[in-house]
């Protein structure tokens, strides 16, 4: 690890992870290649066993709020995804080393990030409204219905 890098995990904290295509390419501009990373990304969750609480697939990175994983520690989950997506992807490399972790330790932090995901693809003017990018766990909020990654609805 990074000299100066900490990651607090193990506490039973809720994380808001950022990660990013290698030199922040647009690897994920399309439809095809955001659903192949909702897919990994589920499969990720029931090997691991964690809870997804919001997450959003932007073109060049991703943003996950999650629990702990219960069998390994979170960066294992994290790396195993990642794996799983750039094995199944023709860019080589596919994404930069590391990700950003942030401790979630309150409710209104907790909502603060969920809202952040959310609301990305709006901010980044890539939609209108957060119902139209369909690559993130807000419909699954406002329809109350899962799809391909099941997210925990507190």
């Amino acid at each position: 690890m990074p000299l100066g890098l900490k990651r607090y995990h193990t506490m039973g904290h809720d994380h808001f992870v950022t990660f990013s295509c290698y030199q922040r390419r647009p690897y994920f501009r399309t439809a095809k290649s955001r659903d192949l990373f909702e897919r990994s990304l589920e499969q990720t969750r029931q090997k691991y066993q964690f809870e997804i609480y919001a997450y959003v697939v932007m073109p060049e990175h991703v943003h996950l709020l999650l629990s702990e994983p219960k069998v390994e520690p979170l960066s294992k989950a994290i790396q195993a995804l990642k794996v799983s997506v750039s094995k199944q992807s023709a860019q080589k490399p596919f994404w930069q080393d590391r990700y950003h972790d942030f401790n979630v330790f309150t409710w209104p932090k907790f909502l603060e990030k969920r809202r952040y995901a959310h609301r990305n693809p709006v901010k980044r003017e890539l939609i209108l409204s957060s119902e139209d990018w369909p690559h993130s766990s807000y419909l699954t909020y406002i329809n109350n219905q899962q799809r391909t990654v099941f997210i925990t609805i507190d």
